[in-house]
């Protein structure tokens, strides 16, 4: 079993800066976690603790039933693949996928097995002899994945492995990191500051924010049922919209008004903030060009016009606040225009303004 539990931990540096305050986390046996949010959050202190390279100041971290505080990393059955490869330049691919094996005195034909299993699942049967300085950036991260796969870990733990790929690479190796999840069936934990990273590899995400966690989900529930304000403008791209509204009481329920756009709500948990301002979320998918005067349509300026393919990314002033709208291509709408939009009344946010807590979605 390869369940990793932090109970009340905290980090703190000797400089007395505490950068993990109060840390509870249950990580499943099998499971891809990530661990996601701004530089300075506390992921990758998180990922080093499990590794074994930051010591625990207080409380208890377990990986399966084994408390693990003071074991040292070689005892703790991870491996770890860091953001800078870290390869021998000097060794092949070969060698660098057998060097821990070979330091474990594992028989030379059970090192050789491994070595080839790891090389043929991850394409990298053909380089064997070469050296790193041969190999392109995607090719050096497969021998690091290579390398952590021969030793059998029950923990994977992974550091922004992908930052120094391009666009491309790092796609395809989301994929096969995925890929490698499932055909191991090990426990992953990854480190992105990334969220499109996050949203496409993760079981589970961990969104994290000055040493607390904010919100810890599915990606379908993070993007759907954010709860606050930062994880809701953390998680998609681009972020969601904030603007200002008041709660209307109406005949049927309330109303979001903002200018002269209103949107109905009939959520209760918004009757207490009748006749208050609160913050109004809607992701710029869900705001459309709309060609009749309705009530949730608004008029806006349009500022700058990015064709991105098949969609236009809209950057909008509405009532001196600033939004973002995704819109089909086909809509030709240019920078300078002014464009009648409308937001989907079932794809709207509402967050308290003084503690920034969704109140519904």
């Amino acid at each position: 079993m390869a369940n990793i539990s932090f109970r009340n931990v905290e980090k703190t540096y000797d400089n007395g800066v505490t950068v993990i305050p109060d840390l509870n986390l249950e990580i499943e046996d099998k499971e891809f976690i990530v661990l996601v949010g701004p530089s300075g959050c506390g992921k990758s202190t998180t990922l080093r603790m499990i590794a074994g390279l930051e010591d625990v100041t207080k409380g208890e971290l377990y990986i399966g039933d084994r408390l693990v505080n003071d074991v040292p990393p070689k005892n703790r059955d991870i491996a770890m693949v860091f953001q800078s490869y870290a390869l021998y330049p000097h060794k092949t691919v070969y060698k660098n996928m057998s060097f821990a094996l070979e330091l474990q005195k594992v028989p030379k034909e059970e090192i050789d097995k491994k070595v080839r299993e790891a090389a043929k699942i991850l394409e990298l049967e053909p380089y064997l002899d070469r050296k790193p300085k041969a190999l392109s950036g995607g090719q050096r991260q497969r021998v690091a994945l290579g390398r952590a796969m021969v030793r059998d870990p029950k923990v994977f733990l992974l550091d922004e492995p992908l930052s120094n790929l391009d666009a491309k690479l790092r796609t395809e190796m989301r994929s096969q990191i995925s890929q490698l999840h499932k055909r191991l069936q090990t426990t992953f934990v990854y480190v992105t500051h990334d969220q499109t990273e996050a949203m496409t590899m993760g079981d589970r995400i961990v969104v994290m924010k000055d040493g607390y966690i904010q919100q810890f989900d599915t990606p379908q529930n993070l993007y759907n049922y954010p709860c606050n304000i930062f994880v809701a403008g953390f998680i998609g791209s681009p972020q969601m919209n904030f603007v200002n509204a008041k709660v209307e009481k109406t005949a049927e329920g309330c109303e979001l008004v903002c200018g002269t756009c209103r949107v109905p709500v009939k959520d209760e948990k918004v009757l207490p903030y009748v006749g208050k301002e609160v913050i109004m979320g809607i992701r710029p998918e869900d705001i459309y060009v709309e060609t009749s005067e309705t009530a949730n349509s608004f008029t806006a300026r349009v500022d700058l016009a990015e064709m991105m393919g098949s969609e236009i990314y809209l950057y909008l002033t509405y009532e001196g606040q600033k939004l973002v709208a995704r819109v089909p291509s086909e809509a030709d709408i240019k920078a300078d225009e002014e464009v009648r939009l409308a937001v989907d009344i079932k794809k709207v946010h509402v967050f308290d303004k003084e503690t920034e807590e969704a109140i519904c979605h």
